[in-house]
């Protein structure tokens, strides 16, 4: 069955709306429909986290909650969804939550505008963990700026959160929402509004039926680019394919030598996911844009998007990963390091999207990777670097680096590779090898560093990965 009606859950009943304008963000219908105003739009680019809302899913018929941008995620993106606002928080009663409760009696507000943002981070993270320590505390704000830094009140707000019993209405009311949530038509989505066009399909047949006839669509995997186009650049558009709700994308295969991640697959899923693989892709994708973003974002987006800063695409090239492409001859597999061309120009054609990436799993490998950027958290590199090195008594049997942010694509550093492979790891081996940057790469100026600052940077994070390696140690700044 194929419906023109999104359906999703808000005050506990099921909201429907007919052919909504794909291009508008939940964030102005909330504002604009609902009239609901305390959510705010900071940047228009989920990157400031005034603009979150919380989303409820069933996931193995359990509710599970996750913090979104509502300024870059488009209202057909609610379908079979609940939709939390700041305003739903308080209770029919009018007792405000245990979150309002705790940035209350912390003083975690200053000026108020970021303050709605901050609660429903805080919010989402209070449904889903039981305890909640720094690390969970620091993830979970790190999508939320406050412009009067009033960070040290709101953490001590999280944290005396853990003196709170979950016992709220949410907690109340989770078997009426988790029965509203399955009332809700799983159809597939085709809306026609005005000249616009935005299809979401169940399966890959319908996939494939859809692209034949729209071949011009765009593909919206997560959407955290993809909807900057309206949101940023004031454009629209036309016709939008999404595969979020595509089920044989979403999802993860494993076993000895490999991980298989369906194109479907959050970052945020996948970030756990790989922890115990790689921990330096975790601590890494654990800075890749924030929770919010991680949270409908996908690695096979980053792919396809084929920035030259994507922060994974470094560290994918260096463990040789390969992508699964779907084209009209089925599925195609391609080295990712043969898989960009130009600048956000890949090997994809139109009609093609990516299936999944599969990376492999060598636990006698050295991996290291590093992010530099002029923020911490929630900032894109300026340089990203991976290592991935096979060595055997003192010798490099196999090399493997690769930079995000020195060229118009992130690629391998093949003659450096070349000048290690077969060569004695020693300290004067690298020094030398270091040299060799400016031959594999040429970075340009731009607003978040020079050229002569990239290079500089990339030569450091070579000697960095030497001296962790040979000291068995991790030299990191947190």
């Amino acid at each position: 069955m194929v419906s023109n009606t999104i359906q999703f859950i808000y005050n506990n009943q099921i909201c429907s709306i007919k052919n909504p304008d794909p291009n508008k963000t939940v964030l102005d219908y909330i504002r604009n429909d609902l009239k609901k105003i305390g959510t705010k739009e900071g940047c228009a680019e989920g990157g400031c986290g005034a603009c979150t809302v919380v989303l409820g899913e069933l996931k193995n018929s359990k509710l599970i909650y996750k913090s979104i941008n509502s300024c870059i995620s488009f209202l057909p993106s609610l379908n079979g969804k609940h939709l939390i606002l700041v305003e739903n928080l308080m209770s029919k009663k009018n007792q405000l939550h245990p979150i309002q409760e705790a940035m209350v009696k912390f003083h975690g507000s200053q000026c108020g505008f970021c303050t709605p943002g901050f609660i429903m981070s805080l919010f989402a993270m209070y449904k889903n963990f039981k305890k909640f320590n720094n690390e969970i505390i620091e993830e979970t704000l790190s999508g939320n700026l406050c412009r009067c830094t009033g960070y040290r009140p709101i953490i001590e707000a999280a944290k005396s959160l853990n003196n709170k019993k979950d016992n709220d209405h949410f907690k109340k009311d989770q078997i009426k929402i988790i029965k509203l949530l399955k009332k809700i038509n799983n159809n597939e989505i085709e809306i026609s509004y005005k000249d616009k066009k935005y299809f979401s399909p169940k399966s890959i047949n319908s996939l494939k039926k859809i692209i034949k006839k729209n071949p011009n669509a765009h593909f919206l995997s997560g959407g955290t680019d993809l909807s900057l186009e309206v949101t940023k650049l004031r454009g629209e558009i036309k016709n939008i394919i999404s595969l979020n709700s595509v089920k044989e994308l979403n999802f993860v295969k494993k076993n000895k030598n490999f991980i298989e991640i369906g194109a479907g697959v959050s970052l945020y899923d996948f970030q756990n996911i790989i922890k115990s693989h790689y921990l330096d892709f975790y601590n890494i994708l654990k800075r890749y844009g924030s929770v919010q973003i991680r949270n409908v974002g996908t690695i096979s987006g980053n792919i396809a998007t084929a920035s030259p800063i994507g922060d994974t695409l470094p560290l994918l090239l260096s463990l040789d990963a390969v992508v699964k492409i779907n084209n009209k001859s089925g599925l195609e597999i391609i080295p990712l390091n043969k898989f960009f061309i130009s600048y956000r120009k890949t090997k994809l054609k139109k009609g093609d999207f990516v299936y999944s990436v599969k990376i492999p799993i060598n636990k006698k490998n050295y991996f290291r990777a590093y992010k530099i950027s002029k923020r911490f958290d929630d900032d894109i590199s300026t340089v990203c670097a991976s290592f991935n090195f096979l060595i055997k008594n003192k010798r490099i049997i196999d090399a493997k680096i690769a930079y995000g942010g020195m060229s118009e694509i992130p690629k391998r550093a093949t003659l450096i590779e070349k000048k290690l492979n077969n060569s004695v790891f020693s300290e004067e081996l690298f020094l030398n090898a270091q040299n060799l940057i400016e031959d594999d790469f040429s970075p340009i100026d731009d607003m978040r560093a020079s050229k002569n600052y990239r290079i500089e940077i990339a030569r450091n994070l070579l000697m960095k990965f030497f001296y962790e390696i040979n000291t068995n140690s991790n030299i990191r700044i947190n």
